[in-house]
């Protein structure tokens, strides 16, 4: 697992958004920012955890900010992906490695979804935090590290202590600041920012219609903002430009605008109009669709067949397949 140092940007530059919860967050990353101590930040996948934790970090910006994917440390190499292994610990260990708190130290570590953390791994967690000091698999040396810690979960670490999941005494250590996410559900009048933000990113000079903007803030966003940065990926793909209408939407928003309108008794006052049909009856085949999507992918992308897949949705051996099938 390779260290993730944050870039050097404005450390508030890429928290977006403009309404009451997103005021707050500025506040209280201005405010804690500045201090050395431990942050937990709660919230739901996908309300950008993350990039609030790089923000806080980038306040001081001393040293590296490494990323600990809790979720990824399992088995064993949880130990020496976080700790480093010495020369001959293991088959195979035929150097020394340094683990990830060392590559922390002067820094910020990032314990990603830390209520993923194994009950072993959290003991020993704990210890590194109150010692500041650990070993590396298969070394009796004892190694140090001095590093601010930011944590990020999705569960409830309350809950998971009643549960019995969770280390009361580990909870207590990074529970000394808490920041809570609101889902985008919770703010839906930051979504036309963050919709401009990611075009600005991504497109080609393309823009979002009125009305597209306006469907966007009635759907729910179970996966928040990541799920938004998604969708606006792939309306880039599908839709050379400049404008983005509500015809470029996947079908699980437009499923879900449908229901609303249904439940509130509204019509849509533009209907969503399709692209043009080859066919007499008016309906496009879903393979030309399809043949259409990918071929606007590769536009976007350049050619890179591995960046198109992903936008698309599906695997790069499935892309392959489907260029073959469609003779591109």
């Amino acid at each position: 697992m390779t260290p993730q140092v944050a870039l050097d940007v404005s450390p508030l530059s890429t928290l977006i958004g403009n309404s009451p919860a997103m005021r707050q967050v500025h506040r209280l990353v201005m405010r804690i920012g500045r201090s050395q101590f431990p942050v937990l930040i709660l919230g739901e996948t996908g309300t950008g955890k993350e990039v609030v934790a790089r923000a806080i970090h980038n306040m001081e910006a001393r040293g590296p900010f490494v990323v600990v994917d809790c979720s990824s440390l399992v088995g064993p190499l949880m130990e020496s992906e976080l700790f480093g292994y010495a020369k001959g610990a293991f088959t195979g260990a035929h150097t020394q490695k340094l683990g990830l708190l060392d590559a922390a130290n002067g820094g910020t570590a990032f314990f990603d979804e830390i209520g993923e953390l194994p009950l072993e791994m959290q003991m020993k967690l704990l210890r590194v935090l109150q010692q500041k000091e650990f070993r590396a698999v298969g070394s009796v040396a004892q190694r140090t590290s001095n590093f601010r810690v930011i944590a990020a979960t999705n569960r409830n670490l309350a809950e998971e202590v009643k549960a019995n999941r969770f280390r009361q005494d580990l909870y207590y250590r990074l529970n000394v600041i808490r920041l809570r996410l609101a889902p985008l559900r919770e703010r839906a009048e930051d979504i036309p920012a963050l919709v401009t933000y990611f075009l600005e990113r991504y497109g080609n000079g393309h823009k979002a219609t009125t009305e597209l903007l306006s469907i966007l803030q009635q759907y729910d966003w179970p996966g928040n903002v990541r799920e938004l940065e998604h969708t606006v990926q792939r309306m880039i793909a599908m839709n050379s430009g400049p404008w983005l209408t509500p015809a470029d939407l996947p079908n699980t928003v437009m499923v879900d605008q449908q229901k609303f309108l249904a439940a509130t008794g509204q019509s849509s006052s533009h209907p969503v109009s399709l692209p043009s049909a080859d066919s007499s009856n008016g309906v496009m085949p879903l393979a030309e669709l399809e043949k259409r999507a990918i071929l606007s992918a590769l536009e976007y992308t350049k050619g890179d067949r591995t960046v198109a897949a992903a936008m698309l949705g599906i695997g790069r051996t499935t892309l392959y397949r489907k260029l073959k099938e469609y003779g591109l």
